[in-house]
């Protein structure tokens, strides 16, 4: 998988959208830029996509807000596992009180 600079992203979009008017339709367009820019349509339709999400012209889930939704995801299992081990730590604890002492 290419990994492409945000700038020449942005330069991807901004190709497509001068672009849009001299072709029939935005598939076409996409084919068009893609192949001037060497890169795959469905690349360019994606940008286009989260670009569209991003601005609030399309709806679904910005790309500020995937970003802290992985993060808490991050966290929220870090802290079960954190859990985990005070669970286990505190059985382990109890047992040892439990258990009658020995002089």
């Amino acid at each position: 998988m290419a990994k492409y600079t945000p700038e020449m992203r942005e330069r991807a979009l901004r190709m497509l959208a001068e672009a849009r008017g001299d072709h029939p339709n935005p598939t076409a367009a996409a084919r068009h830029v893609a192949g001037l820019l060497g890169m795959s349509p469905e690349t360019l339709r994606l940008w286009q996509r989260r670009a569209q999400v991003d601005s609030g012209q399309r709806p679904g889930v910005t790309t500020e807000a995937a970003a802290e939704i992985k993060r808490l995801k991050s966290e929220v299992a870090e802290l079960r596992r954190a859990n985990e081990i005070l669970k286990a730590a505190s059985v382990f604890f109890a047992k040892e009180l439990d258990r009658p002492t020995t002089k």
